[in-house]
């Protein structure tokens, strides 16, 4: 008959559950931080479309703006109005880039959500074994 394996020591059992705790740990750090990298991914790609946003903003200014000024006051609007109404589209457009960027922007959680989830599931199976 085969012998059943030795029961662990006290000593041994703890230095086990501290070694599963380091590596448990040490998992759910990078967890986070994978998680962590990917948000600010996220939001560099967002802020990269808002700058790209306020360069097309200030292009469209100064290579259109003598165009459109020129139509309007060609259309009958007095010269002193032209360039108002044309500035004024200009910065709605700007506008509307910028704050669809932001809005993405917003939408990004830089909150590691899955490793707060992940932390509770190993929580509970820690209490659990400690249980049994």
């Amino acid at each position: 008959m085969i012998d059943p394996a030795p029961s662990k020591s006290a000593g041994e059992m703890m230095s086990d559950i501290m070694a599963s705790v380091s590596n448990l740990v040490r998992n759910e750090t990078d967890l986070a931080r994978a998680e962590i990298g990917e948000s600010l991914t996220k939001a560099m790609a967002s802020i990269g479309t808002m700058a790209l946003a306020l360069v097309l903003a200030i292009a469209g200014i100064n290579l259109l703006a003598a165009a459109l000024v020129a139509l309007v006051v060609w259309a009958g609007v007095p010269p002193a109005w032209g360039p108002v109404i044309v500035g004024v589209g200009l910065l709605l457009v700007a506008l509307i880039l910028f704050s669809a960027a932001k809005s993405a922007l917003n939408q990004i959680g830089f909150v590691p959500t899955r490793t707060a989830r992940s932390v509770s599931r190993d929580v509970a199976a820690i209490k659990d074994s400690l249980n049994d």
